[in-house]
């Protein structure tokens, strides 16, 4: 973990506080071990990805089933972590842009996707690193974690193509978000470390859909996330958003 402390202190991702960026940063190490700190990632990665792909999908027009079916597409996965977004999109035939403010993550990052045979474009910094617009956004668990997400969401608004979209994945302002999404996780199954998240963070989707529309988009689509203790598995829920949910939105 040698110096994080440091990339912290002189790299913070624009709107996210040096102790936000501490919570994973002291793990990042460990971003490819599936029973490690990063283990609900992993098992939610699925459904995740089966949203991703639907919406880049029906947008697009690309056939999913088809090799290199994402070829021609830039996509930007902010807060990208260790890459477990960024990888399957990539083989995909995505051309696949990385960013987060924690140089550990990038690294481990890069070096898996080099193990992995993966031309990835991993940045360490913020958006400001990032030049080219893209045809796909995604900020996927990070809103939650920022200080102003309008501010945010404006920012990366800017970085996205005419016709473009920008996938967002957050935690729905409830009681049931703030039982499941932090004391089941957080207190009581140890997802996460404690104190992860913030309630007063979370975001309705009413709320998120005026913020997209203030940025100058329009949104799409919005879907639920749902944990199915029975199966040990995250599934995709169109109903309830009353704890994890999707939203896309489309530039004009």
């Amino acid at each position: 973990m040698t110096g994080w402390t440091e990339d912290v202190k002189t790299l913070s991702m624009a709107s996210t506080k040096y102790a936000e960026i501490a919570k994973f940063a002291k793990d990042s190490a460990h971003w490819w071990d599936p029973q490690g700190p990063f283990a609900p990632l992993h098992k939610l990665n699925p459904a995740r990805m089966s949203y991703l792909t639907a919406q880049i999908g029906q947008h697009y027009g690309r056939d999913l089933a088809a090799r290199q079916s994402l070829k021609g597409l830039k996509i930007l996965d902010i807060g990208c972590g260790g890459g477990l977004v960024c990888e399957p999109l990539a083989r995909l035939g995505a051309s696949v842009t990385g960013v987060d403010a924690d140089a550990q993550a990038i690294r481990v990052a890069r070096n898996h996707a080099k193990a992995q045979g993966l031309a990835i474009d991993y940045i360490r910094g913020d958006l400001r690193a990032c030049k080219r617009p893209y045809d796909i956004i995604l900020a996927l668990e990070i809103l939650e974690h920022v200080d102003d997400p309008q501010d945010f969401i404006n920012n990366a608004a800017k970085h996205l193509k005419p016709g473009g979209i920008m996938i967002f994945s957050t935690l729905n302002k409830t009681v049931k978000a703030l039982g499941l999404g932090i004391v089941a996780a957080e207190y009581i199954l140890r997802w996460v470390p404690m104190g992860t998240h913030d309630w007063r963070k979370f975001i309705k989707p009413s709320n998120l859909a005026h913020m997209v529309r203030a940025a100058g988009l329009t949104p799409l689509d919005v879907c639920g996330l749902q944990y199915r203790p029975l199966r040990d598995e995250f599934a995709l829920s169109p109903h309830d958003l009353s704890i994890n949910y999707f939203l896309t939105a489309a530039s004009s």
